[in-house]
This record gives C-alpha cells, structure tokens and sequence, in this order.
C-alpha cells in the first residue's frame, strides 16, 4: 500500500510553512519546530534533505533561514515526498491476501496506489498553498498555520 512516512509528513508540512510564512524574510527553522511541534534536530534533518533535493535553499546569517529553490507551481508533491524517501509503495500483495483475494484484490490495490501516484505527481505546491487559502498573500501579511484549516483536502 501507499504510505507516508512521518517524515515525508513533517518535510509537506515544512515546505508547506516555508511556502506560506517567507515573506520577505527566509523562515527560520526553530519558527517551523515552534508552528510544527517537533524537535529542531529531527526537522533539521528534513530540510537538509529538502535542499540536497533543490526543493528548498538554505539562507546563511543572523536572519537566515530557508526559502523556495523553485516556484510553488515547479514543485510537485511527489518530489517533497521522494527527497525524504518517505513514499514506502509495496510492489507485490499477493501476501497479504488468500488465494482468491490475491488474484482479485490485489489488482483493486494496484490501480488505487497508482492513482493515487498520479494525483500526487500532479499536485505542486501552488495548488496546495491555494487550497489552504495561501495562494499568495502580501509581502507584509502574516498567514495562520496551514493546518488550522478545517476543510483542508486533498
């Protein structure tokens, strides 16, 4: 089946911040941790993986932080999730069903996981900015957390 790991989670959700709180200034990581909850080393790990990717770029100084490598509209979701290798897809289910359930479910799981790959890879970060209500605010404006949205889908 397709999974998340918690990783490729907290690397969504920290390029989601980045994408909504860099306004003019790079957003700092112990701002993430603060707004995301986990600890600074852990995310630290993540957005390192998320520059090597050139998904994010590191800002080095006193107001440093981390900023978009690319346009909301150039990163899809599926690059977020594979940087942190956090996308876990089981190739074969035949396991985890009897024989008449490998033969019939296991194709039923196939081409749900595959649809949901397509839908991942279509989706970038400027549709998930806009569907939290952050398509693009104002230099001076400060954006409510991503996830504080109720009627947030996908």
């Amino acid at each position: 089946m397709l999974r998340f790991s918690r990783k490729a989670l907290l690397a969504l959700e920290a390029v989601l911040d980045v994408a909504c709180h860099a306004r003019p200034d790079p957003v700092q990581a112990r701002e993430i941790t603060v707004r995301q909850g986990v600890p600074h080393r852990y995310l630290e790990q993540v957005m390192q993986a998320l520059v090597r990717a050139d998904i994010l770029r590191g800002v080095r100084g006193p107001h440093g932080g981390y900023r978009l490598a690319r346009e909301r509209r150039r990163i899809t979701l599926t690059e977020i999730v594979a940087a942190v290798d956090g996308l876990e897809q089981t190739h074969s289910h035949a396991h985890r069903f009897s024989s008449l359930g490998a033969n019939c479910l296991a194709p039923l799981c196939q081409k749900l996981e595959a649809g949901a790959m397509r839908e991942l890879s279509r989706l970038t970060l400027a549709d998930l900015c806009a569907q939290c209500g952050n398509a693009e605010p104002p230099a001076d404006q400060t954006t409510p957390h991503p996830s504080s949205s109720p009627d947030f889908t996908i």
